[in-house]
């Protein structure tokens, strides 16, 4: 648990302001004041409603439409340095709009809009909305486009319930961004599209500047019936819950709560940050520290010119992006900074498939980012106003205690990009004498010094199983000497390394009747060590066979595809990092753990375990998927003729020894 006491600045430039939205985001009635006021424009993430006090601009053809009205206006366009010759390579600086319109008679909650950027657009700025994904600006949106959502208005309501109030109704948002090529026409997204679920959408109606359509609420859908009076929680692979549990005049403390609810995730000294969206700065905390406290922001800043009188030396953060880290262990019981539940613990957030009591941190809001050491990416979405929290009641009684307001942010796993992973695995067979490494640059070749010379698109060379215990810069001759002896290809220049902390080898050790066998071993080539790791394998139909892993605890998960989940022993479930070796000359260590697994055969007698069925078709540590070699080791006529003469002396020996104890 980590707990903030947050203080929330009020610009005195806007103090005496009409603010359309109170402290939480919801639209002021006439006449109210904020309790909290209003802070400065975000710059890069969102900010306030464009439409300030004035009435939106009502759209030709909108009184054709009873559902939600989206429009996306195209409005300027200005070359931009430098100047080029290649019109595809040209850089526009352009400015749009996006406007959603309640013209039906239900109100429309976190509203979420899709729009088909075509033109290699990077967007610098959206004021009155956020990117879903959480990308910073600049973001790169021209590829698949993006969706946007509102903020602070991020629900809107009928006509009916407020008299026809466009205001209440609208929302727009303004885009400022770059474009490239184009010379001539206007640069239009593909499409534009309402994704809240139960609307349906047609094709938008498309003019040369503008673009717009009506959707309609899906009759065939069918909601949960729930009656809340704020969107309705969602649960994804990682979910935030931000609880302000008091509330003052111009500060607030607030309570933040992460909980892994997906089986295989996992966090790993985790990072937190978001962005402040009204000018906020972290007073005082506790259950977490943040990276930097310079007082210096703030002193300078909007906060020093308001709070005149306050001692900025005990300030906690003034960043606008703060990045929070939990405590270690042994801060647990500090009395400033520990004392709280599921606190300090170094950052480690467990799958429930390990430990459920480790699998929560409890310690505004927008653009959430959260990473691990080696750990799988996530990606959230904006903050979503949602029904309080309830808590119990601090005295004992059989009662509840509800938050003052709270938000969730919903956070889910992405699928590393081709060489962008931060593991990788090799895979090697008893009949093969040769193993297959981890592919050229599975973890990319970003960060290689400039003095090394390699191919970053030459195959990884095949190897001697012994070259896999060694780091990737002392197998070159190894694989070399190899190549010449198997008469395999040698590239010049060399395949450059992986570049993977984690590598993970898959051997098929034996293959029988009724069974086969395999050996997993994990290494560790970072300085970083791995503690309570986990390693997950999926292998298809061959899953079903699982049967006992001898040196790890093992199970079968059949709700996640059937994967073959493990984890260290008690005691042996650390994976240590790389060490030096014995003497300068030798090459270092890494940290290494493996062990043997059986599988039957009785649940699928047609599996062909050399031709593919033995080997894993996805394969994760800690949460991150690793990236697979292209190929299996292949079976040939004559390795199989090898293993028969090999077995030959064996065979013939049995059938001596069975007629001399006949005799």
């Amino acid at each position: 648990m980590l707990t903030l006491s947050l203080l929330l600045l009020i610009s005195s430039s806007r103090i005496s302001q009409a603010e359309e939205f109170d402290e939480f985001g919801d639209a002021k009635k006439p006449g109210t004041d904020s309790v909290f006021g209003s802070g400065s424009d975000s710059g890069g993430g969102g900010g306030g409603d464009d439409s300030g006090s004035d009435i939106p601009t009502v759209p030709k053809g909108l009184d054709a439409c009873d559902g939600i009205y989206v429009t996306y206006n195209f409005i300027s366009r200005e070359k931009t340095y430098p100047h080029v010759k290649n019109v595809s390579a040209q850089s526009w600086a352009f400015r749009s709009q996006l406007q959603v319109m309640n013209m039906g008679i239900t109100e429309l909650k976190s509203w979420k809009v899709f729009i088909g950027f075509q033109h290699n657009e990077i967007l610098v700025s959206t004021d009155g909305g956020i990117l879903v994904d959480g990308d910073d600006f600049p973001a790169q949106v021209g590829n698949n486009g993006t969706t946007v959502a509102g903020y602070p208005k991020t629900d809107l309501k009928t006509g009916i319930e407020t008299a026809g109030d466009m205001t209440q109704m609208t929302a727009n948002v303004e885009f400022k961004g770059t474009q490239f090529g184009l010379k001539t026409g206007t640069p239009m997204p593909k499409s534009i599209k309402l994704v809240n679920d139960g609307f349906t959408c047609p094709a938008p109606t498309k003019k040369k500047t503008n673009m717009y359509m009506c959707c309609r609420k899906d009759k065939k859908f069918k909601p949960k019936v729930t009656k809340t009076k704020f969107a309705q929680r969602r649960y994804g692979d990682l979910n935030f819950m931000y609880d302000i549990l008091q509330a003052y005049g111009n500060n607030y403390m607030a309570q933040v709560t992460i909980d892994n609810d997906h089986p295989l995730g996992r966090l790993d000294h985790w990072n937190l940050t978001w962005e402040w969206m009204r000018g906020e700065f972290i007073y005082s905390m506790r259950g977490a520290f943040t990276r930097m406290t310079d007082p210096s922001e703030c002193v300078y800043g909007t906060a020093g010119q308001y709070y005149q009188d306050l001692d900025f030396s005990k300030v906690t953060n003034c960043q606008k992006k703060p990045i929070i880290s939990d405590l270690p262990r042994e801060m647990k019981d500090d009395d400033k900074l520990g004392k709280l539940p599921y606190c300090c613990r170094n950052g480690t957030i467990l799958p429930k498939t390990m430990n459920e009591s480790e699998s929560r941190s409890i310690f505004q809001l927008q653009n959430w980012k959260i990473n691990g050491v080696l750990n799988p990416q996530y990606k959230c979405g904006p903050a979503v106003r949602v029904d309080p929290t309830e808590f119990p009641d601090p005295s004992g009684l059989n009662a509840k205690t509800l938050a003052v307001a709270t938000w969730q942010v919903v956070c889910n796993i992405t699928k590393p990009k081709e060489k962008q992973s931060k593991c990788c695995v090799t895979f090697s067979g008893y009949y093969n004498e040769s193993a297959i490494p981890c592919s050229t640059c599975a973890c990319g070749c970003d960060d290689l010094p400039e003095q090394r010379k390699c191919s970053q698109k030459a195959p990884a060379m095949l190897l001697p199983p012994e070259a896999l215990l060694v780091p990737f810069d002392n197998r070159t001759e190894k694989a070399k000497a190899w190549a010449r002896i198997k008469h395999l290809p040698v590239y010049n220049p060399a395949p450059c390394p992986d570049n993977c902390g984690v590598s993970i080898n898959w051997h098929v050790d034996s293959d029988y009747k009724s069974g086969w066998t395999a050996r997993l071993t994990l290494f560790n080539w970072g300085d970083i060590p791995f503690e309570n790791w986990f390693a997950a394998v999926q292998l298809g139909k061959a899953s079903l066979g699982y049967e006992k892993v001898y040196s790890f605890n093992g199970t079968r998960l059949p709700e996640q595809n059937n994967t073959v989940f493990f984890q260290g022993l008690p005691g042996l479930n650390y994976l240590i990092a790389e060490t030096n070796g014995s003497s300068p000359s030798e090459p270092k260590v890494p940290g290494k753990q493996q062990s043997v697994i059986s599988f039957t055969k009785k649940l699928k007698w047609s599996l062909d375990v050399p031709g593919g069925d033995g080997f894993p078709t996805r394969v994760l540590f800690n949460g991150e998927e690793c990236a697979l070699p292209k190929g299996i080791p292949k079976k040939s006529g004559a390795h199989k003729l090898i293993q028969l003469s090999n077995h030959a002396p064996l065979f013939w020996m049995t059938i001596v020894t069975i007629l001399m104890l006949i005799v």
